[in-house]
C-alpha cells in the first residue's frame, strides 16, 4: 500500500485500525503498523493527525515489544520443562516428541 496516496485522515484512520486491531491477539498488526507508519510519525514535517499518529506507533511498538517478551518467555520455560510435566506438557504439545527426553 501506498501511504503517499492517502490524505492524512485517512492515514490517521488506518493506523487507528492496525493499533485496535492487535489488541485482538494480532500483535503482527503492530509490528506492520510500527513498519508502515514510523515516517509518517516521526520523519515528515508535522501536520495535523501526525501527533495522533506517532502516539499509535509508540504504543504499537510497546505492544509489540511486550508480546514478544511474553511469548519469549512461554516457550523457554515450555520447551525447559514440557518433559517434567508429564501428561499435561503432551497435552499442550502439538507433536509429541518421540523417545526420553
Amino acid at each position: 500500500m501506498n501511504l503517499e496516496r492517502l490524505p492524512n485522515e485517512e492515514k490517521l484512520t488506518l493506523c487507528r485500525k492496525y493499533y485496535l486491531g492487535g489488541f485482538a491477539f494480532l500483535p503482527f498488526l503492530w509490528l506492520v503498523n510500527v513498519v508502515w507508519f514510523f515516517k509518517e510519525a516521526f520523519v515528515k514535517p508535522t501536520y495535523t493527525e501526525q501527533l495522533q499518529i506517532k502516539t499509535y506507533v509508540k504504543r504499537s511498538g510497546l505492544g509489540l515489544l511486550l508480546w514478544v517478551a511474553v511469548l519469549t518467555t512461554w516457550i523457554t520455560i515450555f520447551q525447559h520443562f514440557r518433559a517434567e510435566w508429564g501428561e499435561v506438557g503432551d497435552y499442550l504439545s502439538f507433536t509429541i516428541p518421540l523417545g526420553i527426553p
